[in-house]
């Protein structure tokens, strides 16, 4: 099995190269045997690829690693294509953070002014692409992780359909932790999470039919045992009687969390531009380490995971289980594993709603719980959400549909309603702003509407 990964020098991609290494050790069959790397920045690809040495140093039959020197060539002969991209790198994130902010407005990365942002970069990339799969690899399923997520493979699934699916480690690790925390094995349990990308519930954690959640919610002692029952505490927790992903704390506590933000020296996309430049450059110049030092920060940077919305909820430290860095890619390889192997399983995905949320449109992408086998990925029936439920994710997909049609038409108006609709935007005439400076950036560093035809940038 061939898997290649856009955005091939990523930071994050020796995770994904750690799961297929034990599905290697395993002697798992059917287990990827090729893995190929491309990016437009060779020197972080090499980066990586000296990382990737270390890792594979001992695995016999670790999978062959190749660097492909263009998109179509990376693509053709592809089983599975994992899309890992930035356009813009770190310096785009911290742009868009910094412009938002300017205006007293949250800007993360996949939440408030910020995501439309990033989005309205990424679409076209994306969506290019979603054309050269169709063209050179149209039996190939496409794996997107490339943020923000939902916006993005709602508009690669424009081209692909079914064939694209998004994915994302944060509702697998709240499952988890919710599940250690009612003391079950999370391997055990049923679960009912219903969504958008970095805005869904956990509304219901089940062993053998009893659900456990109501107890967990009204225990405050295991609430504040794991990440989510400390971000938003058991007031809110049984107010809402569900547990919340932990993006949703951008929008339960907006007024504390951007006051946080205000007040911390650097933003998170300061933080990671610097932490991962200085890993890239020490790496470059002493390949024979790339390994230590990747190990090193990738430690810092789970240390540092949500920290602004940390400190807005009281300050603490996150749990040594929850700092191995895994989690999204388990994810991938366990969908890849069903679907070459129709091997019958279920994981929370971002995937065409069909008639999960009957007041959502069949072809809207939401995140929840799937049936995943050879044929791909299908939702399941969920219970019925929350007035309160169903009109954020209604408004937030109404802003991914401006987005995508903003950045497919080239159209102010359309990019200016995403900005004005987002809940986190609250002013029309900041929005307004923000697009000016986001526009005048994108003019000065290359990232206009013809820069983004080109081919994907490095995550």
């Amino acid at each position: 099995m061939r898997l290649t990964i856009l955005g091939g020098g990523g930071f994050r991609v020796p995770l994904v190269h750690r799961a297929l290494l034990d599905d290697a050790r395993r002697g798992t069959p059917g287990r990827c045997t090729e893995l190929v790397l491309y990016d437009t920045d060779s020197m972080r690809l090499r980066v990586i690829a000296s990382v990737l040495a270390a890792q594979a140093t001992d695995v016999p039959d670790a999978p062959v690693v190749r660097i492909a020197r263009g998109l179509d060539e990376a693509l053709s002969g592809a089983d599975f294509v994992f899309s890992a991209i930035r356009v813009g790198g770190t310096a785009g994130r911290v742009r868009d953070e910094r412009i938002a902010l300017g205006e007293g407005v949250l800007g993360q990365e996949t939440v408030g002014a910020g995501g439309v942002l990033y989005g309205l970069r990424t679409i076209p990339v994306a969506l290019h692409i979603a054309e050269r799969v169709a063209e050179v690899a149209p039996d190939a399923w496409v794996i997107n992780f490339t943020n923000p997520a939902g916006m993005v493979t709602q508009a690669m699934a424009q081209v692909l359909g079914e064939r694209v699916i998004g994915i994302c480690d944060s509702p697998v690790g709240l499952v988890r932790r919710a599940a250690r925390a009612a003391g079950v094995d999370p391997d055990g349990v049923t679960f009912d999470y219903v969504g958008l990308n970095h805005l869904g519930w956990l509304r219901s954690l089940k062993v053998n039919d009893r659900d456990l959640l109501p107890e967990l919610l009204a225990n405050e002692t295991a609430l504040a045992s794991f990440e989510e029952g400390k971000l938003f505490g058991p007031q809110l927790l049984q107010a809402l009687g569900s547990l919340p992903n932990e993006y949703l704390h951008y929008y339960y506590f907006r007024r504390e969390t951007l006051r946080s933000v205000l007040e911390a020296v650097e933003t998170r996309g300061e933080f990671l531009d610097q932490q991962q430049g200085g890993f890239f450059d020490a790496a470059a110049k002493s390949p024979d380490q790339a390994y230590r030092l990747w190990e090193r920060t990738r430690l810092r940077r789970e240390e540092t995971y949500m920290a602004e919305s940390r400190a807005a909820s009281g300050g603490w430290q996150r749990d040594s289980c929850d700092l191995e860095g895994g989690g999204y890619d388990q994810v991938a390889l366990a969908l890849m594993r069903a679907v070459s192997r129709d091997e019958r399983t279920r994981l929370i995905l971002n995937v065409p709603n069909g008639t999960t949320v009957p007041a959502l449109d069949p072809d809207a992408i939401v995140e929840t719980v799937c049936e995943v086998g050879a044929d791909g990925a299908r939702p399941l029936p969920c219970a019925p959400l929350s007035d309160d439920q169903l009109g954020l994710m209604l408004q937030l997909k109404a802003v991914e549909r401006a987005a995508i049609d903003a950045a497919v038409r080239h159209d102010r108006t359309a990019a200016l309603r995403a900005l004005v609709l987002h809940p986190l935007v609250d002013s029309p005439a900041a929005a307004a702003r923000i697009l000016d400076r986001a526009t005048e950036n994108a003019k000065a560093h290359g990232w206009g509407p013809e820069a983004l035809r080109q081919e994907p940038k490095a995550v």
